[in-house]
């Protein structure tokens, strides 16, 4: 199987002078040739959906009541697009959402009223699920939200969940968030699922270009998705890549302030006697200045799905390229002890030299197969893997004074990670007696290996109300990248859905072994430093209880797993280099779901508490623990036709309940707030067809830099507007769409992460674009 996946060769992206100019012209040319094609060529019909054509195929095994798949009628005339011809003028219309009650051939659930979000998700081993069914609080939004929303990246997709928030700064090069108040994504080794795997995303950023659902699954997971590569516990991100369906072809041109240009592409097509062959591809540059002061992105994306849907037999390959590059990038800031966070300066302004700087390129494949034996049993197995290569040069600057002077020592940093993923097993449906049983049965092994070498510049001195450009300085990249870590984290999993009263009950019951190894080294040298061999057993218990057909009563008991600490090598420390047991998340939720058939809400209740280690005594040991009790509420769908609302309420009461520092007991967690807030709303104007208006209101409680809780950062709200017209010209439908984020040009510090840097929060930004279906 080695072999299956070339990453070493497949769409090596090495850093050249000449990639820039490469893509700030192929970024004009797009949007040219989407004026272009929009004035001049005739609209072309889709390829009609009739009888020749295959049913949908979702990835689940067929239930027991389902018939066998009809063979295809290789007899049956060929499905042709239809001939070019000019289409007669019609109204404007905005665009629509048909609602399903099957899952689409792309596999993925149907969206719900309104298009913004979708009625299942994918529970890790659990597969896809109806969100009425599933006993977790999880909220997966559609390509159609995405693309209204301007959304760049996952973390701009998922701006409306209350349950998240992003804890990385805008124009920086990581996405991580927090998730029910513990972090996600804070580490090189990639925390984000692919079609429910990790290893396979790219490591710090997700492009919406190729995604078509961004899932959420709030709370631990480790029995359902496995011990989380960064040790993460709130939750799983979780990406659905697109795939065909019908045939597509749509362009889009996009501007973004201050002078960011952009082109994108989104071609789909089906093939076959019975269109049992799909192609997709999909990509995206863009390049140009940002609203930071002297920050400048240059993105390419690229991404492309095969996928062959058979009678038995059904197989996806995903490859993605992309490069990400940085003159200036944010950062997020520290704060020196003993001071108070001094206010927030105006975001546009950016202590990072003009002269550092960030390079990332990220290469993906994923081979996908799945195999009905019969209509109740499937076999599944799943190859694939991901490499990120690393360049930068900056530094992380220190907050020194009330006054705002800032003190940093740029780094060059040159990081590879490689990873690997293999997982198989098989899902079967029967019955004993009444009970209706859905079982899934896993083995998965991820592996990741890291090399790295780290020089330092000179510290450059500035302040964050009246930043200064320092004398220019240049990275010391010395060849060679000493190993640094190696990880294998192995899993079996079980887990059995029992349902009865023509699913009016429910109960899940799971477990999962997990064996986690690591090998680390010691850093610019390679020579080993200690290595870790520890396993554990997680369960899951769910339940769901539907007294009514839209009513839905849940509660879950489920632990998360993070790979314990290794006790520093440091004088004072008594055990130095003894490896702790991978630390435990335990999490119970409680919650009720009400479809009320246009709207939806989900309310829920939870407890997560996990340890972690800390010196106490000149021992290390895993005496300290978290916290974080909490209540959901979430609404989405319309109100009325043409009223459309997404959005909800997070309240937090996190709590320091164990630590070696008696006066920090009782205390607040780092950047866990009190209250998440957020309520996005549309409305399709009556006496103006095709047009609509769009608004989004995001608020965030105050949050700690510290542990002792000496140093908070304020409270903050955020208002985002904007408008898209929906219209038919020449034939062809175009959507054109502005958004302004933070429309009041507020200055606020918006999250801090786990180790206690904050960032500053977006300033005021423009968004433009038009999109063409060809």
């Amino acid at each position: 199987m080695g072999d299956v996946l070339p990453l070493r060769d497949f769409l090596e992206m090495r850093r050249a002078g000449e990639v820039g100019t490469v893509v700030r012209l192929g970024a004009k040319l797009l949007g040219g040739v989407a004026l272009l094609a929009w004035f001049e060529s005739p609209a072309q019909s889709q390829t009609p959906q009739d009888a020749t054509s295959i049913p949908p195929v979702t990835v689940d095994a067929p239930t027991q009541q389902s018939l066998r798949r009809a063979p295809i009628n290789r007899n049956a005339a060929r499905v042709r697009s239809a001939p070019r011809r000019i289409a007669a003028p019609r109204a404007p219309q905005p665009e629509t959402v048909t609602v399903q009650s099957q899952p689409s051939r792309s596999g993925v659930a149907p969206a719900f009223a309104g298009g913004q979000v979708a009625r299942g998700a994918r529970l890790g081993l659990l597969g896809n699920s109806d969100t009425m069914k599933s006993p977790f609080n999880v909220t997966s939004y559609t390509d159609k939200f995405i693309r209204d929303q301007q959304a760049a990246t996952g973390a701009d997709a998922l701006i409306l969940d209350p349950s998240v928030r992003s804890s990385h700064p805008t124009g920086g090069v990581v996405d991580s968030f927090n998730i029910r108040g513990f972090p996600i994504n804070e580490g090189n080794n990639g925390e984000f699922a692919f079609e429910g795997l990790y290893g396979i995303a790219p490591t710090y950023r997700i492009f919406t270009d190729y995604v078509e659902r961004i899932e959420v699954l709030k709370g631990p997971s480790a029995a359902l998705s496995g011990i989380a590569p960064n040790g993460g516990v709130g939750g799983v991100i979780n990406v659905v890549p697109k795939r065909a369906e019908e045939d597509l072809t749509r362009l889009t041109a996009s501007y973004g302030s201050t002078a960011r240009f952009g082109g994108h592409w989104d071609v789909a097509r089906r093939y076959g006697d019975g269109r049992e062959w799909g192609v997709r591809a999909s990509g995206s540059l863009r390049d140009g200045d940002t609203p930071i002061d002297r920050q400048s992105e240059t993105t390419g994306v690229g991404s492309l799905a095969l996928d062959y849907q058979g009678e038995r037999y059904r197989s996806w390959l995903y490859l993605i390229a992309q490069t990400d590059r940085f003159d200036a990038p944010s950062r997020p800031f520290l704060m020196a002890p003993g001071l108070q966070v001094p206010k927030a300066p105006d975001a546009r302004l950016n202590v990072t030299q003009p002269w550092e700087w960030s390079r990332i390129n990220d290469q993906s494949v994923l081979w996908r197969n799945e195999y009905d034996v019969s209509d109740q049993v499937t076999l599944f197995a799943d190859v694939g893997g991901s490499r990120t290569n690393v360049e930068r040069f900056f530094g992380l600057p220190t907050i020194i004074s009330a006054s705002g002077n800032t003190t940093s020592t740029p780094q060059f940093f040159g990081l590879s990670i490689d990873r690997h993923t293999y997982d198989g097993g098989v899902r079967a449906r029967f019955d004993t007696g009444f009970v209706h049983h859905a079982v899934a049965v896993q083995a998965s092994v991820y592996h990741d290996e890291l090399y790295r070498r780290l020089t330092n510049g000179s510290p450059v001195a500035s302040n964050i109300y009246s930043p200064t450009v320092s004398p220019t300085q240049f990275a010391n990249e010395i060849p060679g990248r000493p190993r640094l870590s190696d990880s294998q984290l192995t899993g079996l999993s079980i887990a059995d859905t029992l349902s009865v009263l023509d699913e009016r009950v429910l109960l899940t019951l799971g477990v999962r072994r997990q064996g986690i190894e690591v090998n680390n080294y010691v850093s610019n040298v390679g020579t080993p430093l200690n290595s870790y061999d520890k396993s554990a057993t997680t369960p899951v218990v769910g339940l769901v209880v539907r007294p009514l057909e839209n009513v839905s009563l849940y509660a879950n008991y489920i632990e998360g797993l993070s790979r314990g600490d290794i006790a520093p090598t440091q004088s004072g420390v008594s055990n130095s280099g003894e490896v702790l047991s991978p630390y435990i998340a335990k999490q119970y939720e409680a919650g009720i779901k009400v479809d009320f058939g246009r709207v939806a809400t989900t309310f829920s209740a939870f407890e997560i508490s996990k340890a972690s280690g800390e010196l106490s005594a000149g021992r290390f040991a895993a005496t300290a623990e978290t916290q974080v009790r909490g209540l959901e509420f979430n609404v989405l769908g319309e109100l009325m036709p043409d009223v459309r609302v997404l959005g909800g309420v997070s309240l937090l009461d996190g709590t320091l309940t164990k630590t070696a520092v008696a006066a920090n007991v009782g205390n607040t967690p780092i950047g866990v707030p009190n209250v998440q807030a957020n309520i996005g709303a549309e409305w399709d104007l009556p006496w103006m067809r095709g047009l609509t208006l769009n608004g989004a209101i995001i608020y965030t409680g105050r949050q700690f830099v510290d542990s002792a809780n000496k140093q908070p950062i304020p409270d903050w709200t955020r208002l985002d507007l904007g408008a898209r017209y929906t219209t038919t010209i020449n034939g062809r439908n175009t959507i054109f769409r502005a958004n302004i984020q933070n429309v009041t040009g507020e200055s606020y510090w918006s999250s801090v992460a786990s180790f206690g840097t904050f960032y500053l929060g977006a300033p005021r930004t423009y968004l433009l674009s038009m999109t063409v279906d060809m």
